[in-house]
């Protein structure tokens, strides 16, 4: 809520920095070495810094209050921004790692390997610093699912704050990047074959074509329109049914519109003894309760309608499918 937003850009801005860092010192570590899987490496990590850049655009749009053209707000536009960081990653860093592997594989890359210490050297200090912007956004992430009561991978699932999960998961495969490049690099050394390079080049293409698709994957599903977490739906529901106006809680549909905030739509069967004046303020009333139980809900719609209507069953079960029959009691 209000505290993850810096949190989130200490973040980012920390992954910036380390990633610009080691992005000019693998430039020109595989200047010097020609070594296939460090230039791999210097271009995962020139995306990685152009990520961050993309990010930080993303958190700071994507926090403009709504307004007469947004009236629900700018928050999905944080996952346009790091929807182009899966395409970068696998524009800028993948395609080029591929390129460098199988030139290196089919023989258009030498064999020598001049100065390999430069890029031991390098790799280490680059897993330095990566292992400490991968610190903060792990901690950042965990942070974050345990005030969701979730595991960690539940909440990448679940998750409606792509930009932590983009910089824990970029880190993640810059580590393993970094063991990549250092066997390729050093069975290059031990054996005087480019193949262990190239290989390695290609292990780091693979690994970045991996992130690039879980990451296209979370904010395709976010910018489409997923539903609000099940918890919470179902909070809703004992809520509105609670509540002594209403004789039956026809349909509920919720919808992700940004980081931590909710749009929640209900169709209740309002009892037919209360006036029209008795339900307007019972729906203002229910839209405050909401609202106070559960503060990522931003907008409330409830609609009247009876529970009997067969065209609006019919698109209840088409969405969610006919209702189970009740479980029978265990026989004792």
């Amino acid at each position: 809520m209000a505290e993850e937003q810096p949190e989130g850009t200490l973040t980012v801005m920390l992954a910036f920095g380390a990633n610009l860092g080691i992005a000019i010192a693998k430039i020109i570590a595989a200047v010097v070495t020609g070594s296939a899987s460090m230039a791999a490496e210097a271009a995962h990590s020139i995306a990685d810094t152009f990520n961050e850049v993309l990010l930080i655009v993303g958190l700071r749009r994507s926090g403009r209050p709504a307004d007469r053209r947004h009236p629900l707000g700018y928050g999905k536009e944080r996952y346009i921004w790091t929807l182009l960081v899966a395409v970068a990653i696998f524009g800028m860093g993948a395609l080029f790692a591929f390129y460098q592997g199988v030139e290196t594989l089919l023989g258009h890359r030498g064999e020598d390997e001049a100065d390999p210490l430069v890029g031991y050297v390098v790799l280490a200090v680059s897993f330095v610093l990566e292992g400490i912007s991968w610190q903060q956004a792990l901690r950042q992430v965990r942070g974050d699912a345990r005030e969701e009561g979730l595991s960690l991978i539940g909440y990448i699932r679940r998750t409606d704050e792509p930009t932590s999960i983009s910089v824990l998961l970029e880190d993640s495969a810059a580590l393993l990047g970094l063991i990549f490049a250092f066997a390729g690099l050093g069975l290059h050394q031990l054996t005087g074959s480019a193949v262990w390079d190239g290989v390695g080049s290609v292990m780091i293409g693979v690994l970045l074509t991996a992130v690039a698709l879980v990451l296209g994957r979370i904010n395709l599903n976010l910018l489409i329109g997923t539903q609000a977490d099940p918890r919470l739906v179902r909070s809703v529901r004992e809520l509105l049914g609670a509540a002594p106006e209403i004789d039956w809680v026809v349909d509920i549909v919720t919808m992700t519109v940004g980081a931590d905030r909710v749009l929640v739509c209900a169709r209740l069967d309002f009892r037919d003894t209360l006036t029209a004046g008795e339900v307007e303020h019972a729906c203002v009333r229910m839209s405050h309760e909401l609202r106070e139980a559960h503060e990522e809900i931003d907008e409330v719609f409830i609609e009247p309608v009876p529970r009997d209507d067969p065209e609006l069953r019919e698109r209840v079960i088409a969405r969610y499918g006919p209702p189970k029959p009740p479980t029978a009691p265990p026989v004792s």
